[in-house]
């Protein structure tokens, strides 16, 4: 077997591996709200959470691993998938471990960045494309937001009456459970790419397989990972979102859940639309977002500042972590292992 079948075995390893760390960090986003309110248990979220992310994967993963295989750099060889996916994976797991809900779009996308500057130096196309990422990351948590209080203030006024009658807060239950797998859904969409997008021109140029194929392929096989992380792991990171930064009910759950749903698929589905390439955004900056939204209209004093402070700061400090890790692991990578 030569170097760039094992590095390339190593390497889907690590994918499947950080499939695995997506859904056991990420469970959080699409259920946070629907447990934190205390509609659904979170061994019954993390169900849902699986069955939809993996359908949002199959259905539309196309969209943001064309961006991550592609849109960022020209190309990523074989060792670069391998040491791009182990960055983000050490990164992944570290915050894992310590309950914090980092994102990984931010990984993987630092650790892309990393592996440019190393092979390919700082190209234009590349800080194009990082600077459209960067507003979309600032916009996303603001647009989640915006649209959660905007939803809180209106159901309260349209239906006040009607939130203290315990039959129709059971139908806004459903309702919850409802826009929990729509964010299920759009988090599949949005986050599979970052499992094994990398990887896309790997398997077209030793593979022979036509891209659309390879991204299905890819998206299928991320999607096994994600649903396996969520169902064995990711308790861990919903106890620290869904209780932490403000108690929930099922009125400013259900605005906070959907307003992140709507949004995630809307910066996948639109950006696919009218450029070619989805803009992969963090789903889990935008669910807090939408927390927070969602908290501002109920009460901003219960907001916890320092949860979320912890969390910004976080977020902040992933992308060149994992680039100056990335960085690292490539050159040293490259003068031991013989690669084409």
């Amino acid at each position: 077997m030569d170097a760039n079948a094992v590095v390339l075995a190593l390497g889907l390893g690590l994918s499947f591996f950080m499939a695995w760390n997506l859904g056991a960090n990420d469970a959080a986003t699409p259920t946070d709200c629907a447990v934190g309110s205390g509609v659904i248990s979170t061994r019954r979220a993390v169900v849902l959470f699986a069955s939809f992310s993996a359908l949002g994967a199959l259905a539309q993963g196309f969209m943001n691993i064309k961006t991550i295989g592609t849109g960022i750099v020209p190309d990523i060889d074989v060792l670069g998938g391998l040491t791009i996916t182990l960055s983000a994976c050490l990164w992944v797991t570290f915050c894992t471990w310590k309950g914090l809900e980092i994102s990984n779009t931010y990984s993987v996308i630092g650790s892309i960045i990393g592996y440019g500057l190393i092979v390919y130096g700082p190209l234009e196309s590349t800080i194009d494309m990082f600077m459209k990422l960067t507003i979309s990351w600032i916009i996303s948590p603001l647009c989640a937001m915006f649209m959660s209080l905007s939803l809180y203030i209106l159901i309260n006024k349209a239906f006040s009456n009607l939130l203290v009658n315990e039959n129709f807060v059971k139908i806004l239950s459903f309702f919850l459970i409802g826009a929990l797998c729509f964010s299920a859904y759009s988090f599949g969409a949005n986050d599979v790419g970052n499992a094994a997008g990398v990887y896309v021109t790997v398997a077209q140029k030793l593979g022979g397989i036509p891209s659309s194929t390879a991204m299905f392929l890819l998206a299928m096989f991320g999607s096994i990972g994600i649903a396996l992380g969520g169902l064995t792991w990711g308790y861990r990171v919903i106890e620290t979102v869904a209780y932490k930064i403000i108690r929930l009910d099922v009125v400013s759950g259900f605005a906070a859940e959907l307003a992140n749903a709507l949004v995630v698929y809307l910066f996948v589905t639109l950006p696919y639309i009218f450029f070619g390439f989805g803009l992969p955004i963090s789903t889990s900056i935008a669910s807090v977002g939408a927390i927070i939204g969602a908290g501002l209209g109920k009460d901003r004093r219960a907001v916890n500042k320092s949860i979320i402070a912890r969390l910004v700061l976080t977020w902040a400090l992933t992308v060149p972590c994992t680039a100056a890790m990335s960085m690292l692991l490539y050159k040293a990578s490259s003068l031991l292992i013989p690669t084409v």
